[in-house]
């Protein structure tokens, strides 16, 4: 069976000393994706637009320290241990999303314990820009052909020339295409029910989206781990787990807890 072959150039274009690299603008283009939704968000029901600026410092922050260390303690935790200089070399790359996704967490908190906001209110609204950004860096992990997925014959299978010749799963997409359905799913449940009356509720059910949709990609993807657990399950999927309860937990509660603006 022929097969899809992708070889594309990680780097988008080069300008004498500037070198910008796909990765980089699509990772640039989440960012400005979701404050674009927040912006949406913010002129429906009210809000002050400007504060945005200041928030998006915060998360965005919050998920790059986040997503490397989630990298250096999640998945390679040896090697960073013994050469913890390199935790700084974020350049050569490792990002962890687990990690990236409780960084956001830590920096709206922060932002909201300053500028007197309900946490969970405002992580509500977050978590759809939230799978809004992820389809970007998972298509942006897809151009640089990293996060691969088990060998295949299946018909949609893709060969990353820049790695080897095998055709694999393309395991980025189909997360990719996860988040565009989750984001699609909110955005309507946002717009036509009263969910977002319910403090931590839309929270709870990006949780519950997300979490369940990785579980079961991570069946399809190398394992990204340098270290093999004693385990069926592999270390993107135990650290899904935690996730998805809270979520649970966070949308059986939004059922018994009163509406709440966004102010405490």
């Amino acid at each position: 069976m022929s097969h899809f072959v992708w070889n594309v150039d990680p780097v988008l274009f080069s300008l004498g000393p500037v070198t910008i690299h796909w990765y980089g603008a699509l990772f640039a283009s989440a960012i400005f994706a979701g404050l674009y939704y927040m912006k949406w968000v913010f002129t429906l029901e009210n809000k002050n637009v400007d504060t945005l600026d200041n928030l998006l410092m915060y998360v965005v922050l919050g998920i790059i320290i986040g997503a490397r260390l989630g990298h250096c303690f999640f998945y390679d935790p040896d090697f960073y241990f013994a050469n913890p200089l390199k935790i700084l070399a974020i350049w050569e790359g490792g990002l962890a999303s687990h990690g990236g996704g409780l960084g956001a967490i830590i920096g709206t908190w922060l932002f909201c314990k300053r500028h007197n906001v309900n946490t969970l209110w405002l992580l509500d609204r977050l978590a759809i820009a939230t799978a809004v950004f992820g389809i970007f860096v998972r298509s942006a992990n897809f151009v640089n052909s990293e996060i691969l997925g088990h060998p295949s014959d299946v018909p949609w299978a893709i060969v990353f020339e820049r790695v080897d010749s095998l055709a694999r799963h393309p395991a980025q997409l189909y997360e990719a295409i996860a988040y565009l359905l989750i984001a699609a799913v909110l955005t309507l449940l946002y717009r036509s029910t009263a969910i977002k009356e319910r403090v931590g509720a839309l929270l709870g059910l990006f949780l519950i989206l997300t979490f369940s949709a990785r579980f079961v990609i991570e069946f399809f993807k190398q394992q990204q781990a340098s270290y093999t657990l004693e385990s069926a399950l592999n270390t993107g999927q135990m650290l899904s787990i935690p996730f998805f309860f809270v979520g649970v937990f966070l949308f059986l509660r939004a059922k018994q807890t009163p509406a709440v603006t966004g102010k405490k």
